[in-house]
């Protein structure tokens, strides 16, 4: 190779280094350093994650009265809004109680983060989020009120000035039930543009007490992404933080009648998180924060301009018609599986709207439930009509049953032919009362879980000592209703005895097996049953006793009749 054509082959390998470097590298670099910096930039604008309390707790009242606040005052709920911060962290709901007893507190459902046992922190923010430069209101803010109640007619309307040109408004409205409307706007004056981000939260300070878990979810929960997530508390403590990327959805914390859930506006993209943080004691992490928060995506206010965002706030009592009624006008996805209904799903609620419709006409719960009873079995009466009259025909061949059992004792093949030939030949099926028991469990257990998570179901009384229909029967015939203090017996009320005594009338109107072991299983599964319900909510045990005694009518009725059609000879 010659001096001119090494002289071009450098010349060509610098350029094309050179090239690679400003038209590749040095793009895919700067693209990096973006990327980093809209990371870091992310981060800056991230939700606050919770604070854990180490600092002594107050009572609660203590708190309230010690704090400037604005009151909130409807024929549902009362509480305050506390002015530093404008947090909402005081609510009661009017209308429930802790217990049966009509002079027992109200429910408390939202408490100030430092507040004392029995009312542990409940605290929800809103706010925005900003990059670094930029002065958004604080948990530390001190904003100022247009007026001092907030009432249905009367909402109320929060303002404060960061000095810079930005003026930050809050107007909060509530409906005539738990519903808050929660508008964030901006009025930007400070000559340049700024973008920020909405956000909102939702805190709990300590681990709550919580209902079976295997029964019941009770912790965070959220519909986003399309799809119900929930979240118990221990899974939180023992894994990473959760986040999802969802388009509008809700979030929050369930209880078993109780709900507080933040809805962003459903046409925008959130980053949603559940998180939890650790105390210092290490050794009682029940004693640790949990939170769930949304960040929407940002929102640029020119100069001279406005900005808002509306977030809204539900905060009471898991009504089913309530929730329905909400997830209509403001469209939110999902918003009735706040209540576990469960894996009977398309029972339990209609199950539940039913019953609760039956109440308000008949005026009492417990009408109710045998109202329903009543329409269960005339739905299902074609069914367990032939169920019952293939039972008592059953009942009726039974001795000739028996003898060709022992004629054939010796050869079991043959006996079983032969009374297979001796059922088809009579049109019956020894099957047949199965029928109507498996067409039972689901309708079981659908309404298992109606009155065990039917705000509807809460304190409703059945008749005489029965003041909740939720909870088991609260007599105990054992200890003879509570005379005998001892410990030992186990609690059976009045009603699960009469639930066996039904069950047990009912099996006796039935063929009893001919093997004299199943036939002792048979007589032992009311006593059995008796005792394995004795702590399921009355509710549940009333209307079984109801179904066993239409059933016991039936079954008499339907034996009546085959007596006459089918006289013994």
């Amino acid at each position: 190779m010659d001096n001119n054509n090494f002289l071009v082959a450098v010349v060509l390998s610098v350029a094309i280094l050179v090239g690679f470097h400003y038209l590749y590298e040095e793009p895919q670099i700067e693209k990096a350093r973006i990327e980093l910096r809209l990371s870091q930039q992310e981060k800056e604008a991230a939700v606050k994650a919770p604070v854990v309390i180490d600092a002594p707790l107050q009572s609660r009242d203590e708190i309230l009265d010690d704090t400037p606040r604005i009151k909130i005052e409807t024929s549902e709920v009362r509480g305050s809004i506390q002015l530093k911060g404008a947090r909402l962290n005081d609510l009661e709901l009017l209308k429930y109680r802790e217990t049966t007893d009509p002079s027992s507190p109200e429910i408390v459902l939202l408490s100030p983060a430092s507040s004392a046992p029995p009312h542990k922190g409940y605290v929800v923010s809103f706010g925005w989020l900003a990059k670094a430069g930029a002065s958004v209101p604080t948990e530390d803010t001190i904003w100022k009120a247009d007026r001092k109640t907030l009432t249905t007619e009367n909402p109320v309307l929060l303002s404060w000035n960061n000095g810079q040109g930005l003026l930050f408004e809050r107007f909060i409205e509530i409906d005539e039930n738990f519903m808050f409307t929660v508008t964030d706007r901006v009025r930007n004056k400070s000559g340049k543009e700024v973008q920020l981000y909405p956000f909102g939260s939702i805190t709990r300070y300590g681990l709550p007490s919580v209902q079976s878990t295997y029964v019941l979810h009770e912790g965070l929960i959220g519909v986003l992404e399309g799809t119900l997530k929930e979240i118990d508390y221990e899974d939180l403590m023992e894994g990473p933080k959760e986040s999802f990327e969802s388009e509008g959805g809700w979030l929050g914390f369930t209880d078993k009648y109780w709900l507080v859930s933040l809805i962003p506006e459903q046409n925008e993209k959130i980053t949603a998180s559940f998180s939890y943080e650790i105390g210092q004691d290490r050794q009682h992490p029940e004693n640790g924060v949990f939170q769930t928060d949304f960040r929407a995506a940002p929102l640029s206010i020119a100069s001279g301009t406005m900005g808002e965002r509306t977030t809204h706030l539900f905060a009471g009592a898991k009504s089913v018609s309530l929730l329905d009624g909400y997830s209509e006008t403001l469209e939110i996805p999902l918003f009735d599986r706040a209540i576990d209904f469960g894996w009977y799903y398309y029972l339990t609620k209609p199950f539940l709207y039913l019953l609760h419709e039956f109440s308000l006409v008949l005026g009492s719960m417990a009408l109710a439930i045998v109202l329903f009873t009543v329409l269960l079995k005339v739905l299902t009466l074609p069914l367990s009509l032939k169920s019952s009259r293939s039972m008592a025909r059953l009942k009726e061949l039974q001795p000739e049953i028996k003898e060709l059992q022992e004629r054939y004792k010796d050869d079991k093949q043959q006996a079983n032919i032969q009374l297979m030939e001796f059922y088809k030949r009579e049109k019956v099926s020894p099957v047949s009362g199965c029928v109507p028991m498996l067409i039972q469990i689901p309708i079981f257990f659908a309404l298992y879980k109606v009155l065990y998570v039917g705000i509807e179901m809460r304190h409703a009384p059945l008749f005489g000592w029965v003041k909740d229909m939720s909870a088991p029967d609260p007599s105990s015939v054992l200890t003879l209703f509570g005379a005998l203090d001892v410990s030992f017996l186990p609690h059976v009320g009045v009603w699960p005895i009469l639930m066996g005594i039904s069950m047990f009338a009912q099996q006796k109107l039935s063929p009893q097996p001919t093997d004299k072991s199943q036939a002792r299983i048979f007589l032992f599964m009311p006593i059995m049953f008796t005792f394995m319900m004795a702590q399921i909510a009355v509710g549940l045990i009333f209307y079984w006793t109801v179904s066993n005694i239409l059933g016991i009518g039936q079954q008499w009725y339907v034996m009546y009749q085959t007596k006459m059609k089918h006289p013994k000879k």
